[in-house]
Parts: structure tokens; C-alpha cells; sequence
């Protein structure tokens, strides 16, 4: 008797850890997707503005390319003529904790020389027409079993989010470019204020999630995402080369070229708790991007929507140079611009059977992309570790608004990573057409091998 009950037992609790992954979750009636085109915008953002004026109603975004402009360029900040409506510091940071998140109530308290600019909030989320048309579709066909998303395709794949980890694949399927690239440098800002080149190099990107013709057939077995990062610095590492496929089944697929060994290898764990080599192994992978990581690690909790201050049209903090942005203890405050926003709080607590060294997380989601503006963690002692900032940008010639540029600050060790693309004299380019699918295979990846 007492046998069978600790098999029951055992077989309750192994059923109880495998729940999430055998729980499928369905999209929303056709009548709930029908707020996307009555009071939600087509992504999913509420259409109204706030009650007291400050976050105003959406109007269709931006979607207007400066006169001349060439993508590539350093994109121009279309509002360099505002001025911050106020600026927190230490001194007031008080009257405005409730719409601050952790991090930034943490470095106000640590820094009294930290600020943050505050400027009028716009609303300029946009995208093509045919990914609003996607997105409406999703809301009914979209599904989710476990972690992985089936049914979608070309627009975010749950516009109406009822759960954290839907809320999450709006992030990972957020509208970007059919296929693009861009340089980068990877700086350390150490604890003394120095700065040093962890990393340049180039990224190229396709998306095959976001190329028109698909349907959502195609990703049952194919990446949604795939990318080839090319070292040019430090010179010690120069033509290194990283690929990734990212699929829809919550799974990441890697490789690695390394000049000393010529070969092509798969690469080791690019995901999670692992120190990211990309910058000297200071932070780790799944902070890239503000999150990007595995859905399956924590259990996500949708706390809800909050009005929050966020980094916002980050176009003139994109288009910086390095050196400006980089200065000691934090990035320069006079460069960021601070907007509020109306933002999907998501917090991760560690689930049972799984290793992270940080048990719990948050993501903060802005209402209108679903880009991932602010991520927070703790470690094993409850203490907070990592802040980490995303800086969405316009991209006009899509349009849409997007993130590539992103920093993450550990707490503890005064210090941090910045990912900037300033210095670059070609920066985000968006291909013409994209990259053939066959550029992205480990056998292509041994052929641009440095010889």
C-alpha cells in the first residue's frame, strides 16, 4: 500500500511539472479579435490615450521617411526638436516610483548625477498593412502547446494576450524587416569607468517569419528567424563567425566557425544562464535584446499593464557615437529619451526541476510593439542583479518601429554591456531582398571561412 502511494505520488508530481508543456492554449473568439480593428490598434495596443493626457491616442504612427533618406544611414531623430517635459533625479524620484521600475529606482538611489529626461510620449508604432492583416488572423488561428506557437504567421501571433508566455512570443515574433543587417561594437564599461571593445561585428538577418507568400505551414519545421554574426574585433578573434536558427518549437539551433580549427562546429549552449562571450562573458545570452532566451525556464506570470517610463523613438541614442553613449557608471543620461508608456508587466519565477542563476525575472513589454523595453533580474538572494534597456527606433522604410540596440548594467558589480551601432558608417540597412535561405546552413558557413 504504501508503494502505491508513493507511485501515485510520484506519477501527480511528474504530471504536475509537465502541465505547461501538455496544455494547449487557443486564440481568442472571432469577436474579441474584432477589438483590433474597433478599439485596440492592429498590434494590440489600446487605441485611446490615457485619462490624464499624457500618453496620447494612437493615430496610425509614424510612417514617413525623411526627405532623401537611404536605409543604412544613420536614421535622424524626427523629433530633435522637443524638450524634456521634466527630469527625475534622486531628489524627486520619490513622486514618480510608481511609474519607475526596479532598476531605475535602483540606480536613482545609487547615482545622484543619474537622470532621466522625460519627453512628451508618441505614439509611433506602424507596420505594413499586410502584417496588421496577419496579426488579425493570428488572434483566432495562433495556439500555443507548451511553449512552442503553431498557427501563425507575418504578424504578432497573439495581439490579445491572456498569458505571460504569449505576451513573450509577441516579443520573439515582433515585426521586423523581411531580412537586414548591421555592425556593431560590444563595449565593457568596467566599475572604474573604463571602456573597452569586447566585440565588432557584423550581423546579417533574415526573417523568414515576416516574408510575404509564407503561411504558417511553413514553420512547423523551419526557423522563424535566422542570423550569421561575423567577428572583425578584436583582432585576435577577427572572422569567427556564430549562426543561429531560432524555430517556433521553443528550440535554438547554432554553430560556430573558429579560424584556428577551420572548421564548423556546433556551437556551444547560446542560450540562458550561459556567460555571453559576445561581451567578455559579463552578462549572459538570454539578456541580448532584453530577452532571448528559451519560453520553458520560468513560469510566466501576466501581471498586467501599467503605465511605465521607458526608453522610447531611441533614434538619436541609436545614432550616437560610441564613445558618447559610453561614459562611466551609465550610459549618458543626456541621450536617452524617456517617454511614458503604457507597458505589459511579465514576471518569471524559476520552475520546478529547472537551473538558473537568476530564480526570478521581469520583462516589461510595450503595449503597441510588444518590444521588450526593460528586463530586471534577481539572484539567488533575492537581491537585484541586471537591469537591462532596450532602445526602440524607426525604422521608415518598413515602417515599423524596431530594437537592435540594447544595454544591460549588473547592479552589483557596477558596471556594464552596451551593444551600439553609432560608429558604424553603414548602420541598419534593410535588404533589398533576402538573404537565399541557403546562406544560413553550417555547409555555407565553412565555405566564408577565413582560410
Amino acid at each position: 500500500m504504501k508503494d502505491t502511494n508513493r507511485r501515485v505520488r510520484w506519477m501527480t508530481t511528474a504530471l504536475c511539472s509537465l502541465w505547461p508543456l501538455l496544455t494547449v492554449y487557443a486564440g481568442v473568439s472571432p469577436e474579441e479579435a474584432g477589438r483590433l480593428k474597433t478599439d485596440l490598434m492592429p498590434l494590440g495596443g489600446e487605441r485611446a490615450g490615457n485619462k490624464d493626457g499624457t500618453i496620447p491616442a494612437w493615430t496610425g504612427g509614424f510612417t514617413t521617411a525623411p526627405a532623401g533618406y537611404q536605409s543604412g544611414q544613420p536614421r535622424p531623430d524626427p523629433f530633435a526638436a522637443d524638450k524634456p517635459l521634466f527630469t527625475i533625479t534622486a531628489a524627486n524620484a520619490g513622486q514618480h516610483a510608481g511609474k519607475l521600475d526596479e532598476g531605475q529606482l535602483f540606480l536613482l538611489k545609487r547615482y545622484p548625477d543619474y537622470r532621466l529626461h522625460v519627453y512628451p510620449s508618441r505614439r509611433t508604432a506602424a507596420a505594413p498593412q499586410w502584417v496588421y492583416d496577419e496579426t488579425f488572423k493570428n488572434a483566432t488561428r495562433a495556439r500555443l502547446q507548451g511553449a512552442a506557437v503553431s498557427g501563425a504567421y507575418g504578424g504578432l501571433p497573439f495581439p490579445i494576450p491572456k498569458t505571460g508566455l504569449e505576451a513573450l512570443w509577441n516579443f520573439a515574433l515582433r515585426a521586423r524587416p523581411a531580412s537586414f543587417s548591421f555592425p556593431f561594437n560590444s563595449w565593457l564599461v568596467d566599475s572604474n569607468g573604463k571602456a573597452t571593445l569586447a566585440s565588432g561585428a557584423l550581423n546579417e538577418w533574415n526573417t523568414p517569419y515576416y516574408q510575404k507568400g509564407r503561411s504558417p505551414d511553413d514553420f512547423k519545421d523551419r526557423p522563424y528567424s535566422t542570423a550569421i554574426q561575423t567577428v572583425s574585433a578584436p583582432l585576435i578573434r577577427a572572422g569567427e563567425m556564430l549562426m543561429w536558427h531560432d524555430l517556433t518549437d521553443n528550440s535554438r539551433q547554432a554553430w560556430q566557425y573558429l579560424v584556428g580549427q577551420r572548421r564548423v562546429r556546433r556551437a556551444p549552449t547560446i542560450c540562458c544562464d550561459t556567460p555571453n562571450f559576445v561581451n567578455s562573458g559579463v552578462d549572459f545570452f538570454d539578456q541580448a535584446f532584453v530577452f532571448n532566451g528559451p519560453m520553458d525556464r520560468y513560469d510566466w506570470k501576466l501581471v498586467g499593464k501599467r503605465e511605465m517610463y521607458v526608453p522610447y523613438n531611441s533614434n538619436r541614442f541609436v545614432a550616437a557615437k560610441d564613445r558618447e553613449v559610453t561614459t562611466p557608471r551609465f550610459a549618458n543620461p543626456e541621450l536617452v529619451r524617456w517617454e511614458l508608456h503604457r507597458v505589459w508587466e511579465v514576471e518569471g519565477t524559476l520552475r520546478a526541476g529547472q537551473r538558473d542563476v537568476r530564480p526570478r525575472r521581469k520583462v516589461y513589454l510595450d503595449e503597441d510593439t510588444f518590444i521588450a523595453v526593460i528586463g530586471n533580474t534577481w539572484d539567488a538572494q533575492g537581491s537585484l542583479w541586471h537591469t537591462t534597456l532596450g532602445f526602440p527606433m524607426l525604422q521608415y522604410e518598413v515602417p515599423v518601429v524596431a530594437m537592435e540596440v540594447f544595454l544591460t548594467m549588473d547592479l552589483q558589480k557596477g558596471l556594464y554591456t552596451a551593444s551600439l551601432i553609432g560608429d558604424q558608417a553603414s548602420q541598419l540597412a534593410v535588404q533589398p531582398a533576402p538573404y537565399p535561405d541557403d546562406s544560413f546552413t553550417p555547409e555555407a558557413l565553412g565555405r566564408r571561412g577565413v582560410r
